[in-house]
């Protein structure tokens, strides 16, 4: 078995082990069960950290076998400079879950823990996947766990939040499925996706494919104006839930854009490139406008989200090396951001069981271990140097600038806001005299969770500080689909 097949399959087996023989009487084992899987499934995407070649553009770590041989399916998986940082964070961020929800989850723990470790697996196989329907299967799959997760361990909404993102992102992947089908029999009856990519497409019928894959992948990102799904769920979810679905899940459509859009229908992706940057800049203004004015702090970073990955699109359909590198840049950084951020609103939860903003003040006087952390990740979700979160914004703000100077104007005002929402929240949540009494009672955090915050402290200013193992994976592959898109595919 390969190393994508193992970063795939060992989460899964050890959740479904836990699903076949866990219970609720035994749910300390069940923890410990979930962290050895988790953490051996870290473990074996590091050689293909380790092992992967950063001069050539071709896909590494190759694996195919055939599937299903009527219809030309195969098991085909492989990374390139794209994906490849992708599969080593899903894992990462999967064992930060486990730790997180080690004492908050106290009912049905076997069944929480199995459904994150398949559904890390299931998002490795979306990165991984280089067979059309392989990454459907994968993409849709991932959408079980998590509706489950959600509609089981949620917040009081929890079932109109887990029908209300099943229903959006299900939806919008059915269209999807019919451009797999089109392209499967213009490829004479192959599912191979880098044969899609070197497909002659009239016009007219890649426009059609665009928006079909849009339908999918601008939900899932999720764009403005279908965006609104997000914060719903994100409120409702546990604490868990949240910080996957912000630092992985939204990245499977900003990558499907890279890995299907772009090189398919690199025409129409030119054409309508106007009006991706539109909702791009959308996102970035407006939504960071609706994030100020939130009283819910899961919401405020839900909404911070959805701006935040406005910059990942924006970067993507500005055609140029240094905004799809920024894009890629900003999706890494983003899942230790915003991970790190939700999983700030989780220990607050945990002690005083609201999310609201004016339930609290001063938390500092109380817990200062835990407020430097915070500091920190604000820091970064407002784009401060030195952090993860300023290298690709930046990278994309002068890429936009290139491209247009309005454009970069309007990206520009991404770092305004954020700022704002972000140090705002800050000083209303932390600082200042103590303005609730049972502010006062609480505690800081205990090792666990000074684990947990620490190590994605140190993710974030690895990577704000170093960021060149990060861009060096990604420069051969992006140059090489640039080359592909600015080449047009008419017949």
């Amino acid at each position: 078995m390969g190393l994508l097949s193992l970063a795939i399959w060992t989460p899964i087996v050890f959740g479904v082990a836990l699903l076949a023989f866990g219970s609720d009487k035994h749910a300390g084992a069940a923890r410990w069960i979930a962290l050895v899987g988790a953490l051996l499934g870290l473990l074996v995407t590091l050689p293909v950290i380790s092992g992967f070649d950063t001069s050539t553009a071709a896909m590494q770590f190759v694996e195919k076998a055939s599937w299903i041989t009527r219809f030309n399916m195969h098991y085909h998986l492989g990374v390139d400079g794209i994906s490849m940082w992708f599969v080593p964070l899903t894992a990462f961020i999967t064992v930060v879950v486990v730790l997180a929800s080690w004492e908050s989850i106290t009912e049905r723990v076997y069944q929480y823990m199995a459904a994150f470790l398949i559904l890390s697996g299931l998002m490795v196989g979306v990165f991984s996947a280089l067979d059309g329907m392989l990454f459907y299967v994968f993409f849709e799959a991932t959408l079980i766990p998590m509706y489950l997760i959600i509609g089981m361990w949620g917040g009081p909404r929890k079932i109109y939040a887990a029908f209300k993102f099943f229903l959006y992102t299900l939806l919008g992947s059915l269209l999807t499925l019919i451009a797999f089908i089109y392209l499967y029999n213009q490829a004479g009856g192959s599912f191979d996706i880098q044969a899609w990519h070197q497909l002659p497409l009239p016009g007219t019928a890649q426009t059609l494919l665009f928006f079909a894959l849009f339908a999918a992948f601008a939900v899932k990102v999720p764009m403005w104006p279908v965006h609104t799904w997000l914060p719903d769920v994100h409120v409702e979810a546990p604490t868990g839930g949240s910080v996957v679905l912000a630092a992985i899940m939204l990245k499977l459509g900003a990558y499907g854009f890279v890995r299907f859009s772009l090189p398919i229908a690199p025409d129409a992706a030119h054409e309508w490139a106007w009006l991706m940057i539109t909702f791009s800049l959308i996102a970035v203004i407006y939504v960071g406008l609706v994030a100020i004015v939130q009283k819910d702090m899961k919401k405020l970073v839900a909404y911070s989200s959805v701006a935040h990955m406005g910059f990942v699109t924006l970067g993507f359909f500005i055609f140029n090396d240094l905004g799809v590198s920024g894009g890629l840049a900003q999706m890494i950084a983003h899942g230790f951001v915003s991970g790190a951020m939700f999983l700030c609103i989780g220990v607050l939860y945990d002690r005083l069981h609201t999310r609201e903003i004016a339930d609290y003040g001063g938390v500092v006087n109380s817990m200062p271990k835990f407020s430097a952390f915070a500091l920190l990740f604000f820091m970064a979700n407002c784009g401060l140097p030195a952090t993860a979160g300023f290298i690709g914004e930046w990278m994309v703000i002068i890429a936009s600038v290139r491209y247009d100077f309005w454009v970069g104007m309007g990206a520009a005002w991404a770092l305004i806001l954020g700022a704002s929402y972000s140090l705002w929240m800050y000083k209303r949540v932390y600082l200042g005299a103590i303005t609730n009494e049972k502010v006062r009672g609480m505690r800081d955090i205990n090792a666990r969770e000074f684990l947990v915050l620490g190590v994605l402290a140190i993710a974030v200013l690895f990577m704000g500080i170093y960021p060149k193992p990060f861009t060096d994976v990604m420069d051969v592959s992006v140059a090489q689909l640039l080359q592909h898109v600015a080449q047009s595919k008419l017949p």
